[in-house]
């Protein structure tokens, strides 16, 4: 990477920080936002780096890790995890064997989420003499 190319980054790195008060957090933020700048821009046909409201876009992409609940339960789907109906502590007992630990009451609306934007579908089926939702690809 050329001398001007590494200028311009830091530049672009010191904007974004630029309204924040000075000390370590800014210094840390001014670390990241600049070694990703550089990271995004040393690899050829990469896209360019996301803005902070693109965070949810960002977590579903392939290139970057998940980091929300809704984004790592699009991996499960991609994993084809959702290919037979799966109920709710069925998804929080995958997602813990993934290492991610949530509570039921904080993934449940966030499976009826991803229903409403028609990235999961859901039905109602009969377990024994219990009623539940279970989980599927649309």
């Amino acid at each position: 990477m050329d001398s001007k190319k590494l200028i311009d980054l830091r530049k672009e790195a010191e904007k974004a920080v630029a309204d924040m008060p000075d000390g370590e957090l800014k210094l840390k933020a001014f670390e990241v936002i600049l070694g990703h700048l550089i990271s995004a821009s040393s690899t050829e046909g990469q896209k360019p780096p996301k803005s902070a409201g693109a965070v949810e876009e960002a977590e579903l992409s392939d290139d970057l890790p998940a980091r929300s609940v809704s984004g790592r339960l699009m991996v499960l789907r991609q994993e084809a995890f959702f290919k037979a109906p799966k109920s709710l502590p069925e998804i929080r007992e995958e997602m813990q064997a993934h290492g991610w630990h949530y509570p039921q009451a904080t993934i449940g609306p966030v499976l009826i989420t991803l229903v409403q934007k028609r990235q999961l579908r859901r039905q109602r089926v009969q377990d024994n003499k219990r009623r539940l939702w279970k989980y599927t690809n649309p």
